[in-house]
């Protein structure tokens, strides 16, 4: 069974991990999120979760929300062959979430290695916070760079840093 937004924050504040969460409407889209956030400060995040050819894991790619992507330059910059998005099945068994509440949080409920996590270098080397869903888009978790680099290297999902601003193609 997937982990609650509730386990998991208790969680964060076991292994003393500030996380300010800030509760709202349910949010879909980046365009949703810029419009009622109001002046919630730091990064905000928009997410991928991605099928690449078997042997290979799920790829979650996760960005800064203002970052254009292409799935087809990533799969030749990561090197994986073709990437498609994961269906709600694949995102629900994986990740144990639903689409619009994709976060790297969510790797909580991922054995480790069973996911590839390629995170914007900007979201892990700033001052902070990075804004992300904790497991459910009706809310919103700020966190120090430093501690989620931490807390996703303690599940076994280090994040393979990447400059999303380089042209990738």
């Amino acid at each position: 069974m997937p982990q609650t937004p509730e386990a998991l924050l208790a969680r964060l504040s076991m292994q003393g991990i500030e996380a300010l969460t800030h509760r709202h409407p349910p949010l879909h889209t980046v365009a949703e999120s810029k419009e009622l956030r109001g002046d919630l400060p730091g990064l905000h995040v928009k997410n991928l979760f991605l099928r690449a050819k078997p042997p290979q894991p799920f790829l979650l790619v996760v960005a800064e929300e203002d970052t254009p992507l292409s799935i087809n330059a990533l799969a030749r910059r990561l090197g994986t062959g073709r990437l498609s998005m994961a269906n709600e099945e694949e995102l629900w068994e994986r990740l144990g979430v639903r689409p619009g509440s994709v976060t790297p949080l969510a790797l909580v409920n991922a054995p480790a290695g069973s996911v590839r996590l390629v995170m914007d270098h900007r979201l892990l080397d700033g001052p902070g916070p990075v804004n992300v869903h904790p497991l459910t888009n009706t809310a919103t978790t700020a966190l120090r760079p430093a501690d989620l680099r931490r807390f996703l290297e303690g599940l076994g999902h280090p994040p393979e840093p990447i400059d999303l601003t380089a042209p990738l193609a």
